[in-house]
């Protein structure tokens, strides 16, 4: 379990408000469409991320981490397994407080490098399945 409970807790309700959905674009097929709406009603802002930096729920989208120009709080990491630990390092470098990698989004060697820098990190979990559990 990469995650415990009070890393969960700490992410969702004191780690910030503004969560960059890496991976988030207008297709309503992909987890990411439902999950970014879940978080708004929760009361998050979300930054879609994405090539081809779509308006997704309202909010601007942009082609990478780097090129979102203010702070984010949150990354949640909606891309396969091998390309989230190059996602994980870019949060790092962005000055991200947490970075959530999603169900079935595993790279141990991230988890590990991302947490040295001081950063809390979920990993193989789901803040829609978390965040209703908080109540």
């Amino acid at each position: 379990m990469y995650g415990d409970a009070a890393t969960v807790r700490k992410i969702l309700t004191e780690s910030g408000d503004t969560w960059a959905v890496v991976g988030l674009s207008n297709n309503e097929r992909r987890a990411a469409h439902g999950v970014a709406r879940v978080l708004q009603r929760f009361g998050k802002r979300i930054v879609p991320v994405h090539p081809k930096a779509e308006t997704v729920h309202g909010e601007k989208g942009y082609a990478s981490l780097a090129d979102i120009p203010f702070d984010v709080d949150v990354v949640d990491v909606f891309v396969n397994s091998d390309l989230a630990g190059t996602v994980a390092d870019e949060a790092v470098a962005k000055g991200a407080k947490a970075v959530w990698f999603q169900l079935g989004v595993i790279d141990e060697e991230a988890y590990d490098r991302t947490r040295a820098a001081g950063l809390d990190m979920v990993m193989d979990r789901c803040p829609a399945i978390e965040i209703p559990r908080l109540g």
